[in-house]
């Protein structure tokens, strides 16, 4: 099974906010165990690195960071047609429905999001770490 990340879920377990950080560090070790395919889109990554930096202040620390988590996921390519794309859906949201635009070119099964209800108009259902785990899906 495919599972697209979001941010979110990422920040979570490297901020350590519980008590959802719990539930996203589950996932994520799920993926590394091999249990699951976990994606990321490019631009995430430089979401997640500048979120990061600001609260840890360790650039040394938010590279390791970031060179872990892309061990274990693989990067969604964002061109401009997937660009062009997320505009026209004028949604409130220009980064989670970019996400949701890759989700759906890359043919993940489902978005992993603590803010699911962020994805109700994308072609790709997003669901809970915690609830994704309960129905082990």
């Amino acid at each position: 099974m495919k599972l697209l990340i979001d941010n979110n879920v990422i920040i979570d377990v490297f901020q350590d906010r519980k008590p959802f950080s719990e539930y996203s560090t589950k996932i994520l070790k799920l993926i590394e165990l091999g249990d699951f395919e976990g994606y990321i889109t490019a631009n995430s990554v430089t979401d997640i690195f500048y979120v990061l930096k600001r609260s840890i202040n360790d650039y040394k620390k938010v590279y390791n960071y970031i060179r872990l988590l892309l061990e274990i996921l693989t990067i969604i390519d964002v061109n401009s047609g997937d660009i062009f794309r997320a505009l026209d859906a004028e949604s409130n949201d220009f980064e989670d429905e970019l996400i949701a635009v890759c989700a759906y070119k890359a043919n993940v099964d489902f978005i992993i999001s603590r803010n699911s209800k962020d994805f109700k108009k994308s072609k790709i259902q997003a669901i809970e770490p915690k609830v994704f785990l309960e129905n082990q899906f």
